[in-house]
């Protein structure tokens, strides 16, 4: 598969990292302040999206949520085509990301951000307990659902900076590092392109059975 040149730009897994444990565990704080009935544990993914993307616009980045693979620009519609949760830039004042069917030409975007020095991020939210209760799902979510979001950063040509951040609400510490230990070992087994993970976490208040939430960036090896 035919790649693009090589991005000068650097990325810092661990960086990411504390940003996002950082925002995570300040809306922790929040949340016991005001002494929630439910904290934030008990959102669905796209219900902690918009947290995400705060604490990482408060850490500097430029954020560009639910942007299209650039395999998926030559599409006719703008609708059309898989979608990555979220893009950052080192620049937060870019205008936005550049598409190379137009660069060099008259119309190229000026202070925009080309997706090999971008940084593209899917999320992914696993808790062993829900509002429900246990979730029943929880084993099978980690080890297979998680997954495909690494294979669709990995196949993209155009991509070269990529991760996948995986927040874990468990019942101890221990039990989200065993959990995400052993998802990652079960990705190299298995021969997807996941980088040595970076994890942190904290405790938070038990409301509905989870007592720990860790946050691990698994970058996709670079090529």
């Amino acid at each position: 598969m035919a790649r693009e040149i090589e991005s000068k730009t650097t990325w810092f897994s661990s960086a990411l990292a504390d940003a996002v444990a950082h925002g995570l565990h300040a809306r922790a704080e929040e949340d016991d302040i005001e002494q929630v009935i439910y904290g934030f544990d008990h959102l669905d993914e796209l219900g902690l999206h918009p947290i995400i993307h705060k604490t990482l616009r408060d850490a500097g980045y430029g954020v560009w949520p639910e942007q299209r693979y650039p395999s998926d620009w030559n599409k006719l519609s703008k609708s059309e085509g898989l979608r990555c949760d979220v893009v950052l830039t080192q620049d937060p004042n870019v205008l936005g990301l550049r598409d190379p069917q137009i660069r060099g030409t008259l119309f190229d975007q000026l202070h925009a951000c080309d997706a090999k020095d971008a940084y593209w991020l899917e999320i992914k939210t696993v808790s062993q307990y829900t509002t429900d209760g246990p979730f029943a799902r929880y084993t099978s979510e980690l080890l297979s659902s998680v997954t495909q979001d690494l294979k669709k950063l990995w196949k993209d040509s155009l991509i070269r900076h990529s991760g996948l951040l995986l927040v874990l609400y468990a019942t101890s510490k221990a039990v989200a590092d065993h959990d995400l230990a052993a998802w990652h070992h079960r990705c190299l087994d298995r021969g997807y392109p996941v980088g040595f993970p970076v994890i942190r976490g904290f405790n938070i208040t038990d409301r509905i059975g989870n007592s720990y939430c860790a946050v691990g960036v698994f970058a996709v090896r670079e090529w």
